[in-house]
């Protein structure tokens, strides 16, 4: 939901998925989007330029093929992540991969997801099952909006995860002595993974 060029939104980890799922529903949330799988690739230059200056550049693949910039992180209130956004469409995932290389961008890591998306007032809740754990991410344009859903939803507002997915990945590889580079089911099908262990604190549990 990045509006203006900004991606306004709050993450927190999560123990119970299904009953942040069926809270949803008894608030009336309204399913925008059924659980499905993402494929997502991170891009960056052979020297990293982008990851040096907190920049991010995606192509994913789930129902379309979208390729996303993302920019440094702005200063914002507590809790809450803010940053430039761009994001649209392609038409084919593969042809837009070949484009990036020919650029000179080259893949860094792979992350999958599974994501299901519900609108709640004025706000999205994903609800993202990682490989490592569960999260839910409230996207908003109003600061306050993602505030007030977060405690509809009895959240503890300060349990707020200022992390990416890539950022806790990237902590949890060099904590864990993890070989492999990317963030996929299969990868991660023998691990077990600890809100201790990713450096969080579950956000539904008092």
């Amino acid at each position: 939901m990045a509006e203006n060029g900004l991606e306004t939104e709050a993450k927190f980890y999560v123990t119970d998925l299904a009953g942040i799922n069926t809270r949803l529903l008894e608030l009336g949330a309204r399913l925008l989007q059924p659980r499905i799988f993402e494929q997502n690739l991170r891009f960056d230059t052979p020297d990293a330029t982008l990851s040096h200056s907190h920049q991010a550049l995606r192509l994913r693949q789930d129902t379309t093929a979208r390729l996303t910039f993302k920019g440094p992180r702005l200063n914002s209130q507590t809790g809450i992540s803010r940053r430039q956004e761009f994001e649209f469409s392609v038409g084919d995932f593969d042809q837009a991969q070949s484009f990036l290389q020919a650029l000179g961008y080259q893949v860094i890591f792979i992350y999958e997801k599974y994501r299901t998306v519900f609108s709640l007032k004025d706000t999205e809740v994903m609800l993202d099952e990682m490989p490592y754990g569960n999260f839910i991410e409230i996207e908003s344009s109003d600061p306050r909006s993602i505030r007030r859903a977060a405690g509809l939803l009895k959240i503890r507002w300060e349990t707020s995860v200022p992390f990416s997915y890539a950022a806790l990945f990237s902590n949890l590889k060099e904590k864990n002595n993890l070989s492999f580079r990317d963030l996929s089911f299969a990868n991660f099908a023998s691990q077990t993974v600890s809100a201790e262990d990713l450096g969080v604190r579950a956000s539904d549990q008092p």
